[in-house]
C-alpha cells in the first residue's frame, strides 16, 4: 500500500501545471502578430446553467461544459456535446442569428476548436475585443477566469496552457440585466448577447510592449510625449520609437518598473476634420515591431468655447448606437463602420457622439482616417446602483480599458462618464471620483457627461447640476417637440449658469420612414421635420452652445419600443431608417449645419 502511494505522488509530480491569469489588455492589437479566432463557433443555450453548476447545488460543477469533454465509454452519461451542437459566426450576437434568441437572456455556451503552434520563447495571448455581458472563459478544459462588462478588451495569459496541434476554447456568456451591472437593468437599447467583436490568440514575446502612448503633451502643439510601458517590470530594455515622416527615431529605455517616457519638440501637421493627417509610427522593442498610425492635435476650452489646435471650433454632430447599417445586431466590420460614419459625414458632422458604450475599435480608427471626431462614453446610464462599492469599480474599469484602448486616437476629444442619471449626493459622489479618474488616466481631453435639465415656469429651461465643476463641457439631453409640446419650443427660454462650453448631447423624435401627413400627427416625417426646424431656431440662441448631437443617426432595435405597426421594436427617432432611407429632417439638419 507505501508504495502504491508513492507511486502515485511521483506521478501526480510530473502532472503539467498548468496557470493562466487575466492581463492587461494590449495596445493596439491589430498591430501585433496573430491568429484569428473569427469564424464558425458551436454553441449551447443553458437556460438554468445546467452545465455551470452541479445539479441545484448552487456549486460550480468542475465536470461542467467549459471542460468541453466527450464520453469514454458508450455507457457514459453526458449531456451535452458540442461537436453536435449548432454554430454561429463570430464576433456576432446571438439575438439576431436565430430567431428563438431574439429577446433571450441568460446563458449560452461557445466552442471553437483551432490549431496552434507555439513559438519558443514567445507567450500567447488570448484577447476579446467584447463580450456581453459576463463570461466565464476556458481553454483545453482548464478555467482562465472571468470578466464582466460587454464593452472593452479583455486577455489572458495561456502561455502555459496553449498546446502545439488541436486546441479548446470555451465560453460561459450570460447577457442577464442586474440592478448592480454596468449599464443597470433598464436601459433603451438591445442587450445584445454573445462574443460580439474579434478573437484573436497573440503571439507575443517572453517580454512584450504592454501599451504605448504617444501624443501631444498637454498645453502643446510642438512637444510630442511618448509612454512605453512592458508587460513585467524590467529595466534596461531599449525600445525605439520612430516617426518616419517628422525625422524622429529615439531610444528610450525602461526603468524598474518597465515604463520609459520621453518627450521630443517637432512640428507636425496637425489632424483635423478637413486635413485628418496620420503618421506612421513604429515602436521595436528587439525582434517586436509594433506598427500604428497616429494623428497630432490639442483640444481645449476657453470660456465658452471648444478649441481645436487653438482655434474655436463647433461640432457638427449626431449620436450613433454600435449597431450595424442595413440589418439588425452589433456592428461587425469597418466597412459596416465606413457606411455608418459615411451617412453622419453626409449630413455634414464633423463629430459623432458615440452612444452610450464604447464602440468598436474598428468605428473608432476609421472616423479618425474620416476626420470626425469622437464623444467616448462608458454605459452609467440611468439608475446606477451609486452605493456599490462593486458596481463602482465595475464602473471604474470600464472606463480605463475604454481610455487606455482609444487614448491613441487623434479624433477623441470628448470621454463622457454617464447618460442621464437622476440627482442625489450618493450619484454626485459616484459620478466625481470618475471624472477625477478620468482627468488622471488622460489629461489631454475633455471629459464631460450627459445631464437633465430641470425646467420652471414661464417657459425658462434650468440647467443645474452639481458635477459641473467636475466636467470640461456642460452637455445636456432635452426633448422638447417629443415629450414636451413642440409648439412651446420657440418660447423657451435657457439659464445655463457655467463659464463652459455647451454640448446639446440629445434632441429628437420619432417618425416612422415614408408614413406622411400633417406636422402635428406623431410619427410622420412632418412631424420629426418640424421638430427639429423648431429645436434648432431654439437652440442656436443658448449663449456658448458648442456642439449638438441629436438623437439619432438611424433607427435601432429596442425592447421598449413595442408599438405594432410603427415602432416594431425600434426606436424611431432616427434621421434614417434601418434600411438607411433618410427621412425629411436628415435634411433639415444637414442644411442647418452648412450655415455653422
Amino acid at each position: 500500500m507505501k508504495k502504491l502511494f508513492i507511486l502515485l505522488l511521483l506521478a501526480l509530480a510530473v502532472l503539467p501545471i498548468y496557470s493562466a491569469e487575466e492581463v492587461p489588455a494590449v495596445t493596439n492589437v491589430f498591430g501585433r502578430e496573430s491568429v484569428s479566432l473569427n469564424g464558425t463557433w458551436q454553441y449551447v443555450i443553458d437556460q438554468q446553467e445546467m452545465g455551470y453548476y452541479a445539479g441545484n447545488s448552487g456549486k460550480v460543477d468542475k465536470w461542467g461544459f467549459g471542460r468541453d469533454a466527450h464520453p469514454r465509454t458508450s455507457s457514459d452519461l453526458q449531456e451535452y456535446d458540442f461537436d453536435k451542437s449548432e454554430t454561429m459566426q463570430i464576433p456576432s450576437d446571438w439575438n439576431t442569428q436565430t430567431e428563438r434568441l431574439l429577446f433571450y437572456e441568460g446563458t449560452v455556451w461557445f466552442r471553437r476548436r483551432f490549431n496552434f503552434s507555439p513559438r519558443q520563447g514567445h507567450r500567447a495571448v488570448l484577447y476579446f475585443g467584447a463580450v456581453n455581458y459576463h463570461c466565464v472563459v476556458y481553454m483545453n478544459g482548464e478555467r482562465l477566469g472571468e470578466h464582466e462588462g460587454g464593452f472593452t478588451p479583455f486577455c489572458f495569459d495561456v502561455t502555459d496552457i496553449a498546446k502545439k496541434g488541436e486546441n479548446s476554447v470555451v465560453l460561459k456568456v450570460n447577457n442577464a440585466r442586474r440592478k448592480d451591472a454596468i449599464p443597470t437593468q433598464i436601459f433603451d437599447w438591445w442587450n445584445y448577447g454573445g462574443i460580439t467583436r474579434d478573437v484573436m490568440l497573440l503571439n507575443l514575446p517572453e517580454t512584450y510592449v504592454q501599451d504605448y502612448y504617444v501624443q501631444l503633451a498637454k498645453g502643446s502643439n510642438k512637444t510630442i510625449r511618448c509612454e512605453v510601458r512592458l508587460n513585467e517590470k524590467k529595466a534596461g530594455v531599449s525600445i525605439v520609437v520612430e516617426i518616419p515622416e517628422l525625422k524622429l527615431h529615439k531610444i528610450l529605455t525602461t526603468d524598474a518598473e518597465g515604463k520609459a517616457a520621453a518627450t521630443w519638440k517637432c512640428k507636425p501637421t496637425l489632424w483635423c476634420p478637413e486635413n485628418p493627417k496620420l503618421y506612421a509610427v513604429t515602436i521595436t522593442k528587439g525582434e517586436e515591431t509594433i506598427n500604428d498610425e497616429i494623428g497630432f492635435r490639442t483640444i481645449e476650452t476657453r470660456g465658452k468655447q471648444i478649441l481645436l489646435n487653438g482655434e474655436p471650433i463647433f461640432l457638427k454632430g449626431i449620436s450613433m448606437h454600435d449597431e450595424a447599417p442595413f440589418r439588425q445586431g452589433r456592428l461587425r466590420t469597418r466597412d459596416e463602420a465606413h457606411t455608418l460614419l459615411g451617412w453622419a459625414k453626409d449630413l455634414g458632422c464633423n463629430f459623432v457622439r458615440l452612444a452610450h458604450y464604447p464602440h468598436n475599435e474598428l468605428t473608432v480608427r476609421d472616423a479618425e482616417r474620416m476626420g470626425v471626431m469622437v464623444w467616448s462614453e462608458i454605459p452609467v446610464y440611468w439608475t446606477i446602483d451609486w452605493e456599490n462599492d462593486k458596481t463602482f469599480r465595475n464602473a471604474q474599469r470600464q472606463l480605463r480599458d475604454m481610455i487606455m484602448r482609444d487614448r491613441n486616437r487623434a479624433n477623441i476629444v470628448i470621454w463622457s462618464i454617464a447618460n442621464e442619471t437622476p440627482h442625489g449626493s450618493a450619484r454626485d459622489s459616484f459620478l466625481s471620483r470618475l471624472a477625477q479618474e478620468a482627468h488622471a488616466l488622460d489629461n489631454t481631453r475633455l471629459v464631460s457627461m450627459a445631464m437633465e435639465v430641470l425646467w420652471a415656469d414661464n417657459f425658462v429651461n434650468r440647467l443645474k447640476d452639481n458635477m459641473n465643476e467636475y466636467v470640461d463641457v456642460v452637455s445636456f439631453n432635452e426633448y422638447i417637440g417629443w415629450y414636451r409640446d413642440v409648439n412651446t419650443a420657440r418660447k423657451m427660454t435657457w439659464e445655463i449658469p457655467y463659464d463652459k462650453p455647451v454640448i446639446v448631447s440629445e434632441f429628437g423624435g420619432g417618425a416612422l420612414y415614408g408614413r406622411h401627413g400633417d406636422a402635428n400627427e406623431r410619427w410622420t416625417e412632418e412631424f420629426q421635420e418640424r421638430l427639429y426646424e423648431e429645436n434648432l431656431a431654439m437652440l442656436g440662441k443658448i449663449d456658448g452652445l458648442a456642439g449638438m448631437s441629436p438623437w439619432i443617426l438611424k433607427d435601432f432595435m429596442s425592447p421598449r419600443r413595442p408599438l405594432a405597426g410603427t415602432q416594431d421594436y425600434f426606436n424611431r427617432k432616427g434621421l434614417l431608417d434601418e434600411r438607411g432611407n433618410r427621412k425629411k429632417a436628415f435634411y433639415v439638419l444637414q442644411r442647418w449645419y452648412e450655415t455653422r
